[in-house]
């Protein structure tokens, strides 16, 4: 599919990944919407490119709903839709407090997995009623991670999310090939994100090191490319493509 003129939806795209993502398809010409949590973030980088911002939660239907419609009003029913809302904070199954909250797992699992459900259930059934461009109507990428196959001590709710992921993008994609809309994940390694950029200096460069090529932090760049030759090449689909230089994740 090709972008220029096409109507996209980015999640998360107020920072990070999502906020490369937004950037990258802007400059192959798409109308893109920014779609974050975050007002001010989703209104800087709706700025830089030339977009819409559109602030709510991705996990709430209404709150989803609505952003959708925004979108549509401003740009067309959207033809792209990148999943890259998400979060995760390391905690133990049972720590020094005891077990984990609940409440902790389920917010995790309700952002980063239901979440995304929830934009591509609502994204495609828009999808599904426009002309086909030569064949196709829609493409859907949603973000993984590689904490799907190898997750970390303290991950198991992120680990959880991400696998669910993983794990729907090929039924989905399934199910949607009847209506010409390709569906795939990407599942990045380390990258330079804000919540990694959180973390010591020290512990960024030994994350880095542990990468076997190139020995580095991922630049949130090579994920918008990769997620622009995605969308651009039309035999991609029911695929999750890990992008981590190579990088297994050991258990801490």
């Amino acid at each position: 599919m090709f972008l220029t003129g096409v109507a996209a939806i980015v999640t998360g795209g107020g920072s990070g990944l999502g906020r490369a993502t937004a950037e990258a398809l802007a400059a192959r010409g798409a109308k893109v919407a920014v779609f974050d949590v975050n007002p001010a973030a989703a209104a800087e980088a709706a700025r830089v490119i030339g977009g819409l911002a559109v602030v709510g939660d991705v996990a709430d239907e209404a709150s989803a709903v609505a952003a959708i419609a925004k979108a549509k009003a401003a740009h067309g029913p959207a033809r792209v839709l990148v999943n890259c809302a998400g979060i995760g904070t390391p905690k133990r199954v049972v720590g020094r407090e005891g077990p984990q909250p609940l409440a902790d797992f389920e917010r995790v699992i309700r952002v980063n997995l239901i979440g995304t459900f929830n934009m591509i259930r609502l994204a495609a059934a828009e999808m599904g009623k426009l002309d086909s461009i030569a064949g196709e109507r829609g493409v859907v990428i949603s973000t993984a991670s590689v904490a799907a196959y190898e997750g970390q001590i303290g991950q198991a709710a992120y680990s959880a999310s991400k696998g669910g992921i993983v794990a729907m993008t090929l039924p989905i994609a399934r199910e949607l090939a009847q209506f010409g809309v390709r569906v795939n994940a990407i599942a990045p390694g380390v990258f330079m994100t804000p919540m990694m950029a959180g973390l010591p200096q020290a512990a960024q460069e030994s994350l880095g090191a542990s990468v076997p090529f190139p020995q580095r932090l991922g630049a949130p760049a090579e994920y918008a490319a990769l997620a622009v030759h995605i969308i651009e090449n039309g035999y991609i689909n029911g695929e999750t493509i890990r992008i981590d230089g190579a990088l297994r994740m050991p258990p801490k």
